[in-house]
Order: C-alpha cells, then sequence, then structure tokens
C-alpha cells in the first residue's frame, strides 16, 4: 500500500469512531477529513468544493424548504386526524388504517417533519382510545423510512447517490425507478409490522412526571415535552452545567435518554440529540421556541391554536403536486426530444415550487435559512469530496479487489450481498449520506473490475443505506419517537433486525430481475 491508501485508510478509521461517538456534528466531521485530504494532496480545492455545487446536494436544500412549507400548511395534521380512526378500535386495525398512508405521504416528503406532526397527534389519540402508544410510534418512524426508499426524493440518501452517479459519468435515476424495488420492500416492511409489531412492541410506558401534578408547580406551569436537536447548545453537557431555567425559562422535570428515564439528581445527567426532556413551562413557551431549531419537536398535548387558511393548505398540495408531477413528466423521452435544450427533472421544479412558496408565503420567506438543515447539507458536500479521495487514492480500487477475491466463486449476487451489509453497517453506526459515500466507489470499483453494469450496486447502496431499523441512532425519526414512546435501545433491536433482513433479502433477489448486471 502506497501513502495516499493508507493514509485514506486511517483519516476514515477515525471518521468512523468520531461519527460513533458522537464527539461533533457529522458534518463538521466530514469537512475536517476532507480538509486533511487538500493537505496532503489527495483532493484538489476544486474536487473538494465540487460537491457544495452538485445538484443533488442543492435539490435536498429546496425539498427542505418545501416540506416546510407543507407542514406549515397544516395539511398533515389534516390528513393524520383523518386516519386515526374514531371511538374503540384496535391495534391492527388502526395501523391498517394509518401506516399505507403514511408511507405514501413519506415518499414525496422530508421523513422527520412527518414524524414530528404525527407523533404528539398519535400519543393523544392513543391515550384517548386507552391504546399503547407504544403500538405506534416505531412503527411509524419506520413507514417514513420505507416510503422513502420509493421515489428519488424520499429521502437525501437516494439524492446523494443519484447525484455521484450523475459525476460518475452515468444516467442518474428517474423520479420512480427506486420504486420498482422500493415498492416491494415497503409492501413486505408493513406486511412485517402488521403482523408482529404489536406482539414484540411493549405496552404504554407511562411517564414518570404525571399530568395530575401540574397544580403542584409554581406559576400555573403545564407539561410540555421537547425532543433536543442537534443545534442544542446543552448538548453533551450535563443540566447542572447548561442552566436550562436561565435559557428557556422552563422547568426539567424529566430526562427521557437512550430508553431510560431520569427523575433524580437530573443536574448530574448529561444530554444527547434526540433526549426528550419533560418540563414545566408557560404558555409562552410553545409560540416562542415552537420554531427554533434547538428543538425537534414540541408538544403539550393541546391542538395548535393558530388557524391555517384552507387556500394556503391547498396551494401547498398543489404545488407539492406540481413538482412530482412535472419532474416525472419531465424525465419521459418524449418530453426529453421535445425539449433538447432544458432537463425538467427534479432540480429544475423543486426550485420553481420553492420561490412560488416563498413569495406566495406558504413558509415565512423572511426565515427561510432556519428551516435548511446546513449540517445534512455540509455531510452530503463533504460525502462526494471523500468519495473522489477514495477514488483517486486506489483506495476504493484496492477494497474492491478484495472483495472480489473473496466472493470469487459466487458472482455478482454475493458481491451484491456484500456492498449492502457494508453499508447497512456503516448506516446503523453512523449517518446515511456518509454510509453511502464510502460505499459507492468501492462499488463502482467493483463492477468496473467485473465489467458489469453498475446500476445493480448504486441501487443496493440507496436500499441499504436507508434501511436503519436496528438502532435509534441511525435515523432521525427513530431518536425522535425513541423519547416521546419511552422505548428502550433493546426494542429496535427486536423489531428493526427482521425488518433489516426483509430489506436485505428483497434488495439482493429482486434487484438483479430488474436491473441486469
Amino acid at each position: 500500500m502506497n501513502f495516499d491508501i493508507v493514509f485514506v485508510l486511517l483519516a476514515l478509521i477515525g471518521m468512523i469512531a468520531a461519527l460513533v461517538w458522537d464527539k461533533m456534528r457529522p458534518g463538521m466531521v466530514l469537512l475536517t477529513v476532507v480538509v486533511f485530504f487538500l493537505c496532503v494532496g489527495i483532493l484538489t480545492p476544486k474536487e473538494m468544493l465540487e460537491g457544495f455545487s452538485n445538484k443533488g446536494m442543492i435539490t435536498v436544500a429546496m425539498l427542505f424548504l418545501v416540506s416546510e412549507g407543507v407542514r406549515q400548511s397544516g395539511a398533515l395534521g389534516q390528513l393524520i386526524k383523518k386516519l386515526l380512526p374514531e371511538g374503540k378500535t384496535t391495534v391492527f386495525k388502526a395501523q391498517a388504517r394509518m401506516l399505507p398512508p403514511v408511507a405514501f405521504v413519506s415518499a414525496f416528503l422530508n421523513n422527520t417533519p412527518v414524524v414530528v406532526i404525527f407523533a404528539p397527534i398519535i400519543k393523544r389519540w392513543a391515550e384517548a382510545v386507552r391504546l399503547p402508544a407504544t403500538k405506534f410510534l416505531i412503527p411509524l418512524s419506520y413507514v417514513t423510512i420505507l416510503g422513502g426508499i420509493c421515489t428519488l426524493i424520499g429521502t437525501s440518501t437516494n439524492l446523494v447517490v443519484h447525484g455521484m452517479i450523475l459525476e460518475a459519468g452515468y444516467e442518474g435515476f428517474t423520479m420512480f425507478e427506486l420504486g420498482k424495488v422500493g415498492i416491494f420492500i415497503a409492501i413486505a416492511g408493513i406486511l412485517y409490522l402488521f403482523a408482529f409489531s404489536n406482539k414484540l412492541l411493549p405496552d404504554s410506558r407511562t411517564d414518570t412526571v404525571s399530568e395530575d401534578g401540574e397544580d403542584e408547580n409554581p406559576g400555573n406551569f403545564h407539561r410540555v415535552e421537547a425532543v433536543l436537536g442537534a443545534r442544542f447548545p446543552g448538548i453533551n453537557k450535563t443540566l447542572g452545567e447548561f442552566n436550562f431555567t436561565r435559557h428557556y425559562g422552563a422547568i426539567v422535570k424529566e430526562v427521557k435518554s437512550g430508553g431510560q428515564r431520569f427523575t433524580r439528581n437530573l443536574d448530574t445527567v448529561v444530554l444527547h440529540e434526540g433526549d426528550t426532556l419533560v418540563l414545566w413551562a408557560d404558555d409562552s413557551f410553545i409560540p416562542t421556541w415552537g420554531e427554533s431549531s434547538v428543538f425537534l419537536m414540541l408538544a403539550n398535548g393541546n391542538e395548535a391554536t393558530e388557524p391555517v387558511s384552507k387556500k394556503k393548505r391547498w396551494l401547498a398540495l398543489g404545488l407539492l403536486i406540481f413538482m412530482i408531477t412535472g419532474a416525472t413528466v419531465g424525465e419521459l423521452p418524449v418530453v426529453k426530444e421535445a425539449v433538447p435544450s432544458m432537463r425538467l427533472d427534479m432540480f429544475f421544479f423543486v426550485c420553481i415550487t420553492t420561490i412560488i412558496m416563498a413569495w406566495t408565503k406558504i413558509f415565512p420567506p423572511k426565515k427561510y435559512t432556519k428551516y435548511i438543515s446546513w449540517d445534512i447539507l455540509i455531510t452530503i458536500a463533504c460525502a462526494f469530496a471523500i468519495s473522489k479521495a477514495m477514488e483517486n487514492s486506489g483506495f476504493a480500487s484496492m477494497i474492491a479487489r478484495h472483495i472480489i477475491s473473496m466472493a470469487d466463486d459466487l458472482g455478482p449476487y454475493a458481491l451484491l450481498a456484500i456492498i449492502f451489509i457494508i453499508t447497512n453497517i456503516f448506516t446503523e453506526l453512523i449517518t446515511n449520506n456518509a454510509a453511502a459515500a464510502l460505499s459507492f466507489p468501492i462499488a463502482l470499483s467493483v463492477a468496473t473490475q467485473l465489467g458489469v453494469d453498475p446500476t445493480p450496486f448504486f441501487v443496493v447502496i440507496c436500499m441499504a443505506a436507508s434501511a436503519s431499523f436496528s438502532t435509534p441512532i441511525g435515523y432521525q425519526t427513530n431518536l425522535i419517537v425513541q423519547g416521546v414512546g419511552g422505548y428502550k435501545f433493546t426494542d429496535f433491536v427486536k423489531v428493526g433486525l427482521p425488518l433489516n433482513l426483509i430489506t436485505f433479502l428483497i434488495s439482493v433477489f429482486v434487484i438483479p430481475m430488474i436491473w441486469k448486471f
């Protein structure tokens, strides 16, 4: 091995360790690695910055704003209320009404706002009909993931892989191309949740801090649940070091972290992203901090008081349909031939949709920077550079040769399985976009050395990078429902591991039938 390969290997090991140990935000970790590659000459400044101008990355940024527009229109809240049955029902009947439509919605919207809006409404509804909320919240997170793998825009990972494919000189994915396999995985996953989630998921775990205790607190405070986001300034600090009451004017009564509840010695509890704090807060807390990026979710058990006009709701839905339809029709061969000078793809239509939403004030245009997750964008941009460094150094080719030699007698199917397993392990430990960045150049090198079409390997990376079911840390929606539902780490393992296996088997056997080697 030459110096470049050794350096890339050590840098990637350090990157994975830093991401697993949560030393910094993923974007900063990846940016650090990219700067190291720049310093030793593995990357040129142009190669380092190419990811920041990639269409896939900018499309993700625009989709954050489109999702926010739909969220603020109130359409999602109205949808889930209509899906939830009124009166006495069973877990199975409620799941049957709720899960398939949620999967459909998440195929076109960012998963996080879907879960942020649906989770507190579902929890409140479950308490009202006397069903365990724990039977619905993990399935809610899982079906948003399952829906996301069915379209190009369903998850940022699909757009990242799509961007890398274009950079490599191949034809990218069309709007619904990934749905050729994603729909089989989604249907199988939802049927699995219908059949087994009720048995595998725990019964309700009542909160240590109950609603009945409100009168014991001064100032007529009431109970609020707050899920901590990446921008919360007290991350990796104890409550004693970070004075929550001084910063936010609310009293922390309980901390839910990693499936555990802490109600005593709270000053010694270390805060992490995704932790849920049970607070006593006054009426001004949610209006003040409801749109702040420091909290992923705020819920007080009440309906939103600010009405949303039907005109705004229908306009938001109409623009979403326009974007999806336009991107789908724009990829048709007849349209490409009719307008050869323009690329009427998802990037084109998401740009138009975002601008219309801003000028019609579907989301507040003066606050648009608040709704974009900049860390995810930096992670994506750096992922392109890391992928390029793996290719430039020869590291990807070396790993590809070892993988081919291990599965030499088994053929492309075995290599497809190995790529899936590698990507899936990465996505459970680190971020899904970083997992795709590490796997993509290896998959491309494997296909090149075998002399086969790389498309099946690209598709399997999309499926594996999104299949984060076995741990709460691999996907943000899992973190959110963990705190809201009071789940333990083992709850995700019990329900999610078979779902990982289902995704693996369908991917490995169905993908080569659709995209030939």
